[in-house]
Order: structure tokens, then C-alpha cells, then sequence
């Protein structure tokens, strides 16, 4: 049983990582910054420089912008400045107007935005904003989280620098977690205090229905509710477990002006983290507490993976979250701790390796492979099935498993996210 104050702990986590998002999280950080930028500079920005470390840059290229039909970060920079407030944090730009946007996309033309990759040795999230009007400037920084503001100034005169305190910052804010932590809080905490992740269920389930109203990113959720798809895949739980989930992921990934449910920065982890389990939950027609401890669960799992992974990495976030949604679903199942540890064994054999290649309507593609996993390793761990210690890069140990998959993706991988990102900006189309 976990003490009060461990407790206290991991609830001020879960409320700092489940967090309301519109858009897709890495362009929202930037018009946040320049919104900060632009509030800062008193006036509209004559020109706004953009300087982002390359994950930003990978992650903002070839997503679309809520509200707007258009994707990239010129139109998310420009109605950051116009009618952005960075008061909304991440849903910096949900008071667009058809006004609003016809400034934003006559701005973009005017050319007065120019976006660079930020040189020298910089976090992996890192958003600087430069905005500039007659003799004025004034630069906002976003650094360690997307809603992290480490440096603010104008002409010179310095209001906020944190820089130097980036670097002794971990990513779990005070607790280091463990899965047994992680377990036990999920199923131990008293019902009243983690209530409010039912939230993401409401988000995150929305999303999906009103996705189903528009044609978004690849109908990925659309063509598998489609009489074809049944025919192939039945008209199961599997099937509306992934209709669900891709449904969400297209809405947010086309542009929709939809909010999710966020996880550790990642509106597709929120919704990878919690639709499959919510889908399942009520198919199985689990309890409303089994449902609460379940989706407590999956977040958390998220979150103590991110901690050591970090918030951007040249691992796929759907691989995190979707570990997350097979801890949720085992516990759904019926599963104890070691069933839980056992799905995770039997989802880091499976699914290490995936790369990101940037947020993109695609992205449902792999949130589709993820949870499929997810679902065949939560049945696995019930059977009482694993991945031993004697395969691949599973540890006896289920944290250590925990670490091995985390290390590739942190530090092995990042030569290929260099090469990614190579290909990304060098492409012929």
C-alpha cells in the first residue's frame, strides 16, 4: 500500500501529464511560444523567427492545424501571433474565427515567418520565437515540456530564465516510478481521488464520433466500421476497438478542431492510452471502478515509460501508450501484477523498433499496429504466456525490460532519427 504523500505525488503526475490538447501537440507548442512571443512584444509582429530542435521540426511538418485545412507550422506560427493566448496553453488557437484564419493564411504569404532547425546542442523539445516590430523584440522559450516556459524577455530586459535549471530537471517532477508503483496506485488509490480520468474517455471517445463526420486523414477509423472491413475483420471487439482509436487519431491528426485528452505532451498517446481500454471496458461490460482503476493504469504506465524515453524520441509514441492500453485491458481481463508484467514483456518483444517519422494523418496506421498488439499480448499474459528472459532484449526483471526498450529508443535510435529527419526535409514532393 502506498503512503499519502507517495500518492499525493503521483496524483500531481497525472494531472500535470493528462492534460486537454487541440491539435496536434508539437505546432500547438509552437504557436503557444509565439502567442507568449508576440503578448510579450505588445504589438503584431512585423517578422517571427522560429529556432526548434529537430524533433519539433519532425513532429510539426506534415500535420494538420486545427480549424484551418492546411498543414505546417507557418499557419500555426502566424495565428499563434494574431490570435493565439498563451493563457489556453495548448489549445492556444481555439478562439479561430473564419476571420482569423484568412489573417492568419495572408500573413503566411506576406512572408514574414522564418523557420529554422536551432544549432548547437539544444533539449529535444525545444521551441525558441523571436518577434520583432520597428526597433522592438522580443523571444519566448519553450524547453523539457511542451507547455514549459524557461525564458522570456523584451529589448533585452530579462523576466524569466530557467535555462540553466533545465537539465537538473527530471521528467517525473519529484517521484521516480516503478510498475508496482504504478500498479499498486491504479488499484489501491481510493475511487473519489482518480475519478477524473474519466475525462479522458470523454475526450477522447468524442473525438472519434465526431471524427465520423468529416473525411479526416485516411478514414483509417471510417473504413473499419465500412461493410468490407466486417467482412474481413467481423463486426467484433477487435474491430470497434480499432475503429475507435484510429477514428480519434484521424480527426486529430487531419486538423479537426477537436480537443483530446492528452498523455505526457502526446494527444495520440492520450488517446492510444484510453480508447481501446474504454472500448473494451464497456464491452465487457466491466464496472465503472474497473474502468477508473483500468484507465488509471494505462496513463500511468505511460507516463513512468516517458520518464526514462522522454517526451520526444526516435521511438513512436504509440509504442509507450499502446504498452499502457495492454496494461489496462490485461487488468479489464481479470489480471493480477503478473499478468501485467507479462503483457509488457510480450508488448516491448513485439513492438520495439518503431520509428517516429513525425506527426502526420498516418499515424493512425501505427496506432492501429500498436493496440492490435496490445490486445494479442494482454491474451497471451491471461493464458499465462510470455516472453522469457532468455529472448531478445527482455529482462527477468520487468522495469529492466522497461529500461532496455527505452535505452534503444533514447540513445541507440539516434542516428535514425537524424536520418529521418534528413529524408523528411530533403524529399522530391
Amino acid at each position: 500500500m502506498l503512503d499519502n504523500n507517495t500518492r499525493k505525488l503521483i496524483l500531481d503526475l497525472i494531472h500535470r501529464e493528462v492534460v486537454p490538447a487541440v491539435g496536434c501537440t508539437e505546432p500547438m507548442a509552437v504557436a503557444l511560444c509565439t502567442a507568449r512571443a508576440a503578448e510579450l512584444l505588445g504589438k503584431r509582429p512585423e517578422k517571427i523567427t522560429a529556432l526548434l530542435s529537430a524533433n519539433i521540426l519532425k513532429n510539426a511538418m506534415g500535420v494538420g492545424i486545427p480549424g484551418t485545412g492546411m498543414i505546417g507550422l507557418p499557419i500555426a506560427i502566424a495565428l499563434g501571433a494574431l490570435i493565439g493566448k498563451s493563457s489556453y496553453q495548448l489549445e492556444v488557437i481555439k478562439d479561430l474565427t473564419p476571420d482569423g484564419l484568412e489573417e492568419g493564411k495572408k500573413y503566411v504569404c506576406e512572408g514574414r515567418i522564418d523557420i529554422e532547425r536551432k544549432q548547437g546542442k539544444c533539449d529535444n523539445l525545444y521551441v525558441e520565437v523571436i518577434c520583432e516590430a520597428g526597433s522592438d523584440r522580443a523571444t519566448a522559450i519553450i524547453a523539457g515540456s511542451h507547455t514549459n516556459f524557461v525564458f522570456e524577455e523584451k529589448n533585452g530586459k530579462v523576466a524569466i530564465d530557467k535555462r540553466s535549471q533545465l537539465s537538473q530537471e527530471s521528467e517525473g517532477c519529484g517521484i521516480c516510478l516503478n510498475l508496482k508503483m504504478v500498479y499498486d496506485y491504479a488499484t489501491t488509490t481510493p475511487l473519489d481521488e482518480i475519478r477524473f480520468i474519466l475525462q479522458t474517455q470523454e475526450f477522447n471517445m468524442k473525438a472519434a464520433e465526431e471524427s465520423l463526420k468529416g473525411n479526416y486523414g485516411h478514414c483509417l477509423g471510417k473504413t473499419m466500421d465500412r461493410p468490407l472491413s466486417h467482412g474481413i475483420f467481423g463486426d467484433t471487439m477487435f474491430s470497434h476497438i480499432i475503429s475507435k482509436t484510429a477514428s480519434a487519431c484521424d480527426a486529430r491528426m487531419g486538423g479537426a478542431m477537436i480537443p483530446v485528452m492528452s498523455n505526457s505532451g502526446s494527444g495520440n498517446q492520450g488517446i492510444c492510452a484510453t480508447n481501446p481500454v474504454a472500448v473494451y471496458a464497456k464491452e465487457n461490460e466491466n464496472t465503472e471502478e474497473e474502468l477508473i482503476r483500468a484507465l488509471t493504469l494505462s496513463h500511468l504506465t505511460a507516463i513512468y515509460i516517458k520518464q526514462s524515453l522522454g517526451r520526444l524520441s526516435a521511438l513512436c509514441g504509440c509504442v509507450v501508450a499502446s504498452i499502457g492500453s495492454s496494461c489496462g485491458i490485461t487488468y479489464l481481463m481479470g489480471g493480477d501484477y503478473a499478468d501485467i508484467t507479462h503483457a509488457v514483456k510480450n508488448m516491448i518483444a513485439n513492438l520495439t523498433g518503431m520509428i517516429c517519422d513525425g506527426a502526420k494523418p498516418s499515424c493512425s496506421l501505427k496506432i492501429c499496429s500498436g493496440v492490435s498488439t496490445a490486445l494479442l499480448s494482454a491474451l497471451l499474459a491471461r493464458e499465462g504466456k510470455h516472453v522469457t528472459a532468455a529472448e531478445g532484449i527482455i529482462d527477468k526483471d520487468v522495469d529492466l525490460s522497461i529500461r532496455n526498450l527505452t535505452s534503444i529508443g533514447k540513445e541507440a535510435m539516434c542516428s535514425t532519427d537524424e536520418m529521418v529527419l534528413n529524408i523528411m526535409t530533403h524529399k522530391s514532393c
